[in-house]
C-alpha cells in the first residue's frame, strides 16, 4: 500500500508510476483496481482511457476518456481495497475492521497473530495499524488461499508487514515460536474455540483476543472455552446504517415531492395552494434519507482479556 512502502512517498505527494496499481473511482458504488501498464487500455461505460494518458498524474486525478467522460486514480488505501479486492471467502467490511483494530488495541510496533487469513481484507488493515516497525502473521489451512493472499499483499505493497503461513490453527494452534510474544490475536474460524487455547499461550500478559463469529451458538461455546483463561469478555454486533444524500425539490412541510402522501402523517396531507408554490420556487434543497437496503447482521465480535496468573 502505497502509504506504507518507505521507499515511496505518501499518495498524496505521487505521481502515478508505470506498474502502480491504483483504484479506478468511477462512482461511490462501482470501483476496480488497475495495475498500470504503459500501452494498456481501460474501457468502461464512460468511454477508453489510455494508462499512458494517468502516468505522470498526482494521485486524487479525474481523467478523461476519448468520449468525454471521466474517472478519478486514487490510491490504494486499506478501505478501498477492502470495496476492489476478490472475494474468496466472505470478508470484513470497514465497520467491522475498525471496532476490532480499535478494541484489540492495536498500535504501531503490535505484533499481532491472525487465522484465517481468507481474502486479506482485515489484514491490510492490521497491517496499516502495526505500520512500521510492528508485524502481522495470519494464517489460512488453504494453500490455495493463502498463496492468492501473498500475491495480493505483494501487490499492494505490504508483503514487509505480513507473513502468511499454511496451517490450520483448529487442529495444530499457532507456532510456539510465537509464545508469550503476541500482543493481539484474532480469530475468524468455524470452530473457534479449539484454537483459543493456544491463542491463550501466545499472548502477552494482559493481551487481548477477538473471536468472529456469524452464529451465536458459536459465540457461546467460544466464551464457555475462555473462561479458564481469559477476563473482561464481552460480544458486539456491529450493524451500519447508511444514508442516501441527494438534491430533491420539497413541497409543503419539507416532503420530498414524489414521495407518497398516502404514507405521510394526515395532518401533513394538507397543504394550500400558496405553501405550494413557494416550495416550488425555492432552491433545489439536499435531501438524506436511509437507503431502502442496508447490510445487517454480518457477525458477532468477541473480545477478551488475558488473567494475569
Amino acid at each position: 500500500m502505497l502509504p506504507l512502502d518507505p521507499t515511496k512517498k505518501n499518495s498524496f505527494q505521487r505521481s502515478v508510476c508505470d506498474g502502480d496499481l491504483v483504484i479506478v473511482y468511477e462512482r461511490h458504488d462501482s470501483m476496480k483496481a488497475v495495475k498500470v501498464c504503459e500501452g494498456s487500455e481501460l474501457q468502461n461505460r464512460f468511454g477508453f482511457f489510455k494508462h499512458s494518458d494517468w502516468i505522470g498524474k498526482p494521485f486524487g486525478s479525474k481523467v478523461l476518456s476519448n468520449k468525454g467522460g471521466f474517472v478519478y486514480l486514487l490510491a490504494p488505501s486499506p478501505e478501498l481495497w477492502t470495496l476492489v479486492l476478490s472475494h474468496r471467502t466472505q470478508i470484513l467490511y470497514i465497520a467491522d475492521i475498525s471496532f476490532v483494530i480499535s478494541y484489540l488495541e492495536i498500535v504501531p510496533g503490535c505484533l499481532v497473530l491472525e487465522s484465517g487469513t481468507g481474502s486479506g481484507s482485515l489484514t491490510t488493515s492490521i497491517a496499516r495499524a502495526v505500520a512500521p516497525q510492528g508485524h502481522v502473521y495470519t494464517f489460512d489451512f488453504h494453500e490455495q488461499r493463502t498463496s492468492l493472499a501473498r500475491e495480493d499483499f505483494e501487490k499492494i505493497g505490504l508483503s514487509s508487514l505480513i507473513t502468511v503461513g499454511v496451517r490450520d490453527i483448529q487442529g495444530e494452534g499457532f507456532p510456539e515460536e510465537f509464545s508469550k510474544r503476541a500482543d493481539s490475536v484474532f480469530l475468524d474460524l468455524p470452530q473457534p474455540w479449539l484454537a483459543i487455547p493456544s491463542a491463550a499461550k501466545m499472548l502477552k500478559p494482559d493481551g487481548v483476543l477477538c473471536s468472529f463469529s456469524p452464529c451465536i451458538e458459536q459465540v457461546q461455546r467460544s466464551c464457555e472455552t475462555m473462561r479458564s483463561n481469559f477476563t473482561d469478555l464481552r460480544t458486539f454486533e456491529v450493524l451500519l446504517r447508511t444514508y442516501e444524500v441527494k438534491e430533491g425539490t420539497t413541497g409543503c412541510g419539507g416532503v420530498e415531492v414524489g414521495a407518497s402522501l398516502n404514507s405521510l402523517p394526515h395532518k401533513r396531507r394538507h397543504c394550500s395552494s400558496n405553501q405550494r408554490s413557494k416550495g416550488t420556487e425555492e432552491s433545489t434543497p439536499i435531501m438524506a434519507r436511509p437507503c431502502s437496503e442496508s447490510k445487517g447482521h454480518t457477525g458477532y465480535l468477541t473480545f477478551a482479556r488475558l488473567k494475569y496468573f
